[in-house]
């Protein structure tokens, strides 16, 4: 495992990766001690870090960024829904659950969704609660909030494509 930072409208963005892909993607305060004891290694993230970037400055709708995922298999096929939530739309945490058929289970889905390691890459910032509001994300609400407003942007221009590429 290694590390490097890159710079985003919201503040130093942590990225950590192995040779098979991006493991870790963190925003906000925590951001730093993801990647502690971790060697700092920039060249191996020159391909996300540039993906990245184009998003942030968006003039990129599509992040194609190899990562690992690591979780129950509960979190994989949360994760792998999330994959599917169209770039500048949300969904919510009880739609993700009827979807998978647990109808019940919009909590786990949320105590999923706090787990990924990836936010932006696995687009976990596109789930809201039921009545629309923002909360839950690793970065803060207000980095939520704004990942949101940037896809809705673009997205009203036209520019509507995303995807991830796993392993």
């Amino acid at each position: 495992m290694r590390t490097t930072t890159i710079p985003s409208p919201l503040g130093e963005v942590v990225l950590t990766g192995s040779d098979d892909g991006l493991c870790g993607l963190y925003l906000g305060p925590g951001a730093p001690a993801k990647a502690a004891g971790l060697p700092r290694d920039d060249a191996a993230f020159t391909h996300a870090a540039a993906e990245l970037t184009a998003w942030f400055a968006g003039t990129s709708t599509r992040l194609d960024i190899p990562v690992v995922l690591r979780g129950t298999p509960f979190q994989l096929s949360v994760w792998g829904l999330l994959q599917q939530v169209p770039y500048g739309t949300t969904t919510t945490y009880g739609a993700l659950a009827a979807e998978l058929g647990k109808p019940g289970a919009s909590r786990a889905v949320g105590a999923a969704n706090g787990r990924n390691a990836v936010g932006i890459v696995v687009p976990c910032h596109r789930v809201v609660a039921s009545d629309g509001t923002v909360h839950g994300f690793a970065g803060g609400v207000q980095a939520k909030r704004w990942l949101l407003e940037h896809e809705k942007a673009r997205a009203e221009q036209g520019r509507l494509e995303c995807s991830v590429r796993l392993p």
